[in-house]
């Protein structure tokens, strides 16, 4: 295990490097207070975005003052003399640290970048102040000899796993410095020598607060990794496992942790090319994806895999509160961080030193979940965690996959696909499917090229133990012997890696799998397979055109605006909205579908509406995301909505294809990133209006991006009713218009035609195999029989 950095050496280091403003002495003309000030006894340590004090009296209380003399904050420090400042209120306030509570600042704003701070105790006569000092921004780097001095050490690992014969794990466990002085948890690998030989090797980071730098077990990115050749280095996450600081999801400091880990990594000597590629699923995908848009000059490339987009979103999709997976999601991170994880607290008891240190801050960890539900409108602040906002900035190749149902991270990622407008080769690779689906034996396939091309810079070969062993770890997980793709580049010998990229970089942008689940009907229903596969330089497909089809009365949906003009309406539906289809744990989504326990109910009478097409004359192909024009009339100042598609077969089988929600009262449409067929909305508080109630009012609501093919002869369904019910771990807690009573006309035709618009291929541009999928094999869409919903009329 190698020591980190001293904070003090670093302070210093960074103090003279960054250029503060000059310090003001004892006895300094204090611009608030008057008079003088004293120097303070407690330590100051400024980070990103943030700033740390250690060494205080317990329940001290500290005030953030900027460099205008304006109270930011005062915050009371935990029992152990403890206080970060990271979030500033719209307004001066005091603040309680160490009690779990939420953050004060749901109508403020982090903590700025600047100099010119300054912390002091005002209950002192006079003034006890620190020197003034500088809030680091993601752009303040430190200097090269702050990377190259620090040294990391790594541990052989056995190609089929566990610690080569004759070592320890320890061996590889380190801890690394970051520029505000925060140690970070490292457990470094090496793949198997006896088939890779020594180093030097590729290596990759999996950055995640989950336990990543556990030393007994790496976590599956790493794992697979390692099989196939490259060094690997699992690293905690502030504020998680035996790191330092103070848990923050996706905060500027985490995003800069990143940058740091990049460069200390990539300057060891045991890393081939001295660059470094990143990789993971979920969390470490998502985190690699926030380093990316800081530019490590070190960064090789990215493998991200089942993704979000916009964290706020994630959290509110439609500006109604996900009570699911997100919210669980949040508690335990929330849980762990407070309380620690059990391999950290074995870590502790067997002596490591630097883990206990570094869980001193852990009563600072607030109650994220508590904040993040007081977030009811989206904070400006969002965008810094708004990855369709910070990708653009990602400066190099990028191979990216997802899933148009996962059920935990959602299908926003596929909104974002064309901001990464970066220079570097980008690969994505979307599909129908759930969560642990990027690490199917396919889409491996893929990883393993682009990581071989970008990180490795060598025609990717694998080894035939590592390819005939795959199956069988396959089965393991996934429920079938999937196995990788042939070798696309076996006509090649190792001399001619200019002519393998070329070939990678020649193919399209974007890989659509359709129907996954009935690849192999034979051998794998409903594993993760797809059948047929289309390829185009962009998502959505520059050729996609939208089709318009209005709500008709009857329960029809049709292309031409209905002859006369009329409405139906359906009443709240209190009890949908914490309903799941799904009787399974997230975890199971890995079996094969045909074997999850899906109860995927139907619409109850008066709940909801449902218009359906005549049996389709052609195959229609939808790629992209659409939206709904309604004209709504509410009884209540408060109204959400579902719109969810299906296809209807003739067979009389319902297949789910995707859905939207929207809280009415967010329906200003932001122009500048919507078009004929995505609609972006503004979910800030100037953009919320309340509903008028008998009335009319236009409201666009957004579909979640998606590709589906609709064969001749099945209809297109639309049903529009209360969230819920049609999402297998994504809950929303819908607001009570009044009761159960309270009911919504949906317009239809004249001058309150209501219609929907989706994104569709020109006839014949994917070829559909003729056959429909068998019911309940498609990954991630439920089947039911298809159950008539009668409308009521309005």
């Amino acid at each position: 295990m190698t020591d980190p950095i001293p904070a003090r050496r670093l302070g210093v280091l960074l103090l003279a490097t960054l250029s503060l403003s000059a310090a003001a002495g004892c006895g300094s003309s204090d611009p608030v207070g008057g008079g003088t000030t004293t120097p303070a006894s407690f330590d100051v340590n400024p980070g990103v975005y943030q700033v740390t004090v250690t060494g205080a009296e317990p329940k001290q209380a500290l005030t953030l003052v900027d460099r205008d003399g304006r109270r930011l904050i005062t915050l009371v420090t935990d029992e152990g003399g403890n206080a970060i400042f990271a979030n500033i209120p719209e307004e001066h306030l005091v603040y309680e640290t160490g009690t779990g509570a939420p953050p004060p600042s749901g109508r403020g704003h982090t903590l700025r970048p600047g100099d010119g701070y300054v912390i002091r105790d005002e209950s002192k006569t006079p003034y006890e102040a620190s020197e003034p000092f500088r809030v680091l921004s993601r752009e303040d780097h430190p200097p090269e000899s702050f990377y190259e001095g620090q040294v990391l050490n790594g541990v052989p690992w056995q190609i089929i796993g566990g610690v080569l014969e004759g070592h320890v794990p320890e061996e590889g466990f380190n801890y690394l410095t970051m520029r505000d002085g925060t140690t970070l948890s490292a457990m470094v690998r090496f793949p198997d020598p006896r088939f890779y030989g020594p180093p030097p090797y590729p290596t990759v980071i999996e950055l995640s607060g989950y336990a990543p730098s556990r030393p007994s077990s790496p976590e599956p990115g790493s794992m697979i990794a390692q099989a196939f050749g490259y060094a690997t280095v699992g690293l905690n996450l502030r504020g998680t496992g035996c790191s330092g600081g103070v848990f923050d999801v996706f905060s500027a400091a985490e995003q800069a942790d990143g940058y740091d880990a990049v460069e200390i990594v990539a300057r060891q000597p045991w890393v081939l090319h001295g660059h470094v590629g990143m990789i993971g699923l979920s969390y470490s995908g998502n985190a690699q994806l926030y380093v990316g848009s800081t530019k490590p000059p070190s960064l090789a490339g990215l493998a991200a895999l089942s993704v979000i987009e916009d964290s706020w979103q994630m959290a509110w999709p439609g500006g109604i509160y996900n009570a699911g997976f997100t919210r669980q999601w949040i508690l335990e991170r929330e849980r762990q961080s407070a309380g620690g994880q059990g391999w950290t607290l074995d870590r502790i008891n067997a002596g490591d030193t630097i883990c206990e240190e570094n869980q001193a801050l852990r009563d600072q960890s607030v109650g994220f979940e508590a904040f993040v539900r007081s977030l009811e409108y989206r904070p400006a602040d969002a965008d810094d965690r708004d990855l369709s906002k910070l990708v653009g900035k990602i400066d190099r190749p990028v191979f990216l996959t997802g899933a148009w149902h996962d059920e935990q991270t959602g299908p926003r990622f596929g909104t974002m696909l064309k901001s990464f407008t970066g220079p570097g080769k980008k690969r994505f690779v979307v599909f129908n499917g759930h969560h642990p689906d990027g690490y199917a034996a396919h889409n491996l396939s893929r990883w393993y090229e682009f990581l071989g091309l970008y990180v490795a810079k060598r025609v990717p070969r694998l080894l035939e133990v590592v390819r005939a062993a795959l199956p069988g770890e396959m089965e393991k997980n996934f429920g079938a012997p999937l196995e990788l793709d042939p070798d696309r580049f076996a006509d090649l010998d190792d001399s001619q890696y200019e002519e393998a990229l070329a070939r990678w970089e020649a193919d399209p942008s974007v890989t659509i799998d359709f129907e996954v689940g009935m690849g192999d009907p034979e051998g794998a229903l409903g594993a993760p397979v797809p059948r047929f596969t289309a390829h185009f330089d962009e998502f959505p497909p520059a050729s996609v055109v939208p089709w318009r089809l209005y709500l008709d009365e009857g329960g029809l949906l049709n292309a031409s605006l209905p002859a006369s003009e009329g409405a139906d309406r359906f009443t709240f539906d209190a009890e949908i909205g914490m309903v799941g289809y799904a009787q399974e744990s997230a975890y199971d989504f890995i079996r094969p579908s045909v074997t999850l326990d899906f109860r995927w109910e139907p619409t109850r009478d008066g709940k909801g509406l449902s218009y359906l097409t005549e049996p389709l004359a052609e195959d229609v192909v939808i790629a992209g995301s659409g939206h709904a024009d309604l004209w709504i009339a509410s009884e209540s100042e408060e109204a959400a909505v579902e719109i969810l598609l299906s296809e209807v077969t003739p067979e009389g089988d319902e297949v789910r294809i995707q859905n939207g929600v929207l809280r009415v009262g967010f329906r200003e449409v932001d122009e500048a990133r919507s078009d004929d067929l995505t609609i972006q909305i503004l979910y800030g508080p100037e953009n919320y209006v309340e509903v008028p109630t008998g009335e009319y009012i236009p409201v666009q609501v957004p579909i979640f991006p998606v590709a589906h093919p609709l064969r001749a002869g099945s209809r297109l369904r639309v049903q529009i009713n209360t969230p819920g019910g049609d999402l297998p771990l994504w809950f929303f807690e819908n607001r009570d218009p009044g009761g159960e009573d309270v009911g919504y006309r949906i317009g239809r035709g004249g001058s309150v035609a209501s219609s929907i618009v989706l994104p569709v291929l020109p006839a014949g541009a994917v070829e559909i195999p003729a056959e429909r999928p068998i019911c309940g094999a498609l990954r991630g869409q439920p089947c039911r029989p298809y159950v008539e919903l009668v409308n009521q009329p309005g």
